[in-house]
């Protein structure tokens, strides 16, 4: 486990009586927030505001994107580092590291609740899929 996932994985211990909890699911406004951080792989609240709304037609506020970023912090997605009168944030966890956590636990979550019936699903998505992507998703889960 990587420095930055063991950091997650004890915030989130911290909060959550899961011994193996998953990073929180994110809310529209979260997950661009954490696209445009993934992609520059730290800013303060202003980096983020512009960047976000030089692509959106829809203008969002200082004090909105700010309080998305530190609730983040809060939920143990973001560090948060003072540097003068700046907070800079910092992902946690690389998008791809979110990604993996996120699908381990909603699967274990259809698992548990479906049993069988899930895994069945499962299996005839699998059988559905091209061969070479069968393939590749066989040597995924060997790695």
């Amino acid at each position: 486990m990587t420095d930055a996932a063991q950091a997650v994985t004890t915030t989130l211990r911290s909060v959550s009586p899961d011994p193996d909890p998953a990073p929180p699911r994110l809310h529209d406004l979260e997950a661009e927030v954490m696209t445009e951080l993934w992609g520059l792989g730290e800013g303060p609240v202003r980096t983020v505001l512009d960047a976000l709304n030089a692509r959106s037609v829809k203008q969002r506020k200082y004090t909105t994107i700010m309080t998305i970023m530190a609730r983040l912090h809060g939920k143990g997605v973001l560090t948060r580092e003072r540097q003068g009168r700046t907070d800079i944030y910092t992902p946690i966890l690389t998008a791809a590291q979110y990604q993996e956590a996120r699908a381990r636990h909603q699967v274990t979550q259809l698992v548990d609740e479906y049993g069988e019936v899930a895994l069945v699903h499962f299996a005839r998505q699998m059988a559905e899929l091209d061969p070479k992507r069968q393939a590749a998703l066989r040597r995924l889960a060997q790695s």
